[in-house]
């Protein structure tokens, strides 16, 4: 079974993230879009959900897995997501809007941290939740590594 491309249906960037939350007044308002953004996330196989997937130093059950595919001559990498947590897996649909289909180096490159300061969004989670959104993270790029 391979992964979907498209995450979303169609492709959802980074900036259309932060233009997105930019219009809403209320971290209430963004945790909403945040979590449909996750509801929009195709559901992982179960298949996949297995422990060389789990994400470890979160606080809810979250798996990633990646495919990798050569488009134009360039290694892409692709990530399936789900999570038991409405919030978590809305927070991995922001996290693949930044690394999904995106080259070794792209990944490598994005300053994620940048991304999350712009949309204001670690200061807005809990530590431990903040802490498995950097987990997360880290998996992907050891995934590209």
């Amino acid at each position: 079974m391979s992964i979907e491309k498209s995450p979303f249906g169609q492709s959802i960037t980074t900036n259309d993230i932060i233009d997105t939350l930019s219009f809403f007044d209320s971290w209430e308002e963004r945790y909403k879009y945040i979590i449909d953004l996750g509801k929009e996330l195709p559901a992982m196989a179960d298949t996949k959900k297995i422990d060389d997937n789990i994400v470890r130093g979160c606080q809810s059950q979250v798996w990633i897995d990646s495919e990798k595919t050569v488009e134009k001559g360039a290694d892409l990498y692709w990530f399936a997501v789900d999570s038991d947590a409405f919030i978590v897996k809305g927070l991995l649909g922001v996290v693949l809007a930044a690394y999904n289909g995106k080259s070794q180096q792209q990944i490598l490159d994005f300053d994620i941290e940048a991304y999350f300061d712009e949309i204001g969004l670690i200061k807005h989670l809990s530590p431990t939740r903040g802490n498995g959104l950097k987990a997360m993270v880290e998996r992907i790029r050891t995934i590209a590594q």
